[in-house]
Parts: C-alpha cells; structure tokens; sequence
C-alpha cells in the first residue's frame, strides 16, 4: 500500500487533490480511499488530506500517521507544523516552492532522503500561467505522477478533467503535464519509463 499525505491551507484545493489521486488510480484499476482531517476551519486555516493506493482492497479507516509520500502545497506550513512527522527512510516529499532546501531550511532534513525523491516545484506559478489562480494542486498531482512513479500522468490528467470538466479542467489537466515535465526531467529513468 501506498500512503500519502497532503498539507496545505483552506482554501487551497487540499481535499480535492487527494479526491484526484484516488480517481487516477481507479482508472489505472486499482483500489484507493481519500479523506480530509479538519475540524471547522476557515479558509487559510491548515489541513491535512490523506490518500491511500494499493493493488487489493483497502481496509485501513484512519488517519496516514506513517506516509510514503508528502504533498505540501503551503511552504509556510514548514515550520509551524511538523509535516514531515512519521514519513518513511525512504519517502518522497514534494513541496510547491521556486526556492531551494536550504532557503526553506530543510536542508539537512531533505538530505537524509534519496535526492530524486525530493523536489520543491512552482505548482503555484503554473497554475497562475494555466488556471489563473493560485491554486496549486493540479499541477502537484502531476509532479508526484513524476516523482513517485505510482502513477501515469494520463490518468491524473483523466481524473482532474472528470472532476473539472470543460475549460477549467483543460486548463488544470495542462498544469499538471507541465509540473510532471518538469519534475520527471529530473529524476532517474526508472521513474518516468513507465510514463
């Protein structure tokens, strides 16, 4: 099983990104649960979203305490939190940020982990160019199609145009091919033959 778990704030399309993963592993026949945590925040306010694939039915209810892989879609969350609590040796981390590890001080924790499983991208920038909004999620689903190689970037594509039909989606499913161009540039082969 493969777990991921998602940060970000109200407002920032958090639920709705691990609602879009769960969608693209359908498509690719495979079982996956999607749920929030959150109380009665307001928009800003942080959030937590959870994400579980695997090739046999999932029966786990609760909350990922121990992900294989982190989306984090506000770096301001970084350091007032402790998103990376619980996140496997040998885990990804994908944060939406231009800037590099050491301006956002995880250095020394990015370190520890294999350096093509861990990548800041600009999921913000690309959605202004494509949605025009500064609504990351979309193209942070393509970059972990990139990084983590769980799944094609057809399939998150087909899952953002089914939840978004029309214009909005195009536009979203185009952010997300971007970010895993991207991203996929720069991992080993491994990760993206598949793609």
């Amino acid at each position: 099983m493969f777990q991921i778990r998602i940060h970000g704030r109200g407002g920032q399309g958090v639920v709705t990104a691990a609602e879009m993963l769960s969608i693209a592993a359908f498509k690719e026949g495979r079982h996956a649960q999607a749920f929030p945590s959150f109380g009665s925040e307001r928009m800003g306010a942080p959030v937590v979203s959870f994400c579980r694939i695997d090739d046999r039915e999932i029966r786990l209810r609760e909350p990922v305490q121990e992900p294989d892989a982190l989306i984090i879609q506000d770096p301001t969350l970084l350091h007032s939190i402790d998103v990376f609590n619980g996140l496997d040796p040998t885990g990804y981390i994908l944060i939406n940020s231009r800037r590099g590890f050491e301006e956002l001080g995880i250095a020394e924790f990015a370190a520890k982990l294999p350096a093509h499983q861990v990548c800041a991208l600009g999921a913000t920038d690309m959605a202004m160019k494509y949605v025009g909004r500064p609504l990351p999620n979309a193209a942070l689903l393509g970059g972990f199609a990139a990084i983590s190689g769980e799944l094609h970037i057809d399939s998150v594509a087909d899952a953002i145009m089914e939840k978004f039909p029309g214009t909005v989606g195009k536009a979203n499913a185009a952010a997300a091919r971007q970010a895993f161009l991207e991203v996929a540039q720069h991992q080993p082969e491994k990760r993206t033959a598949a793609c």
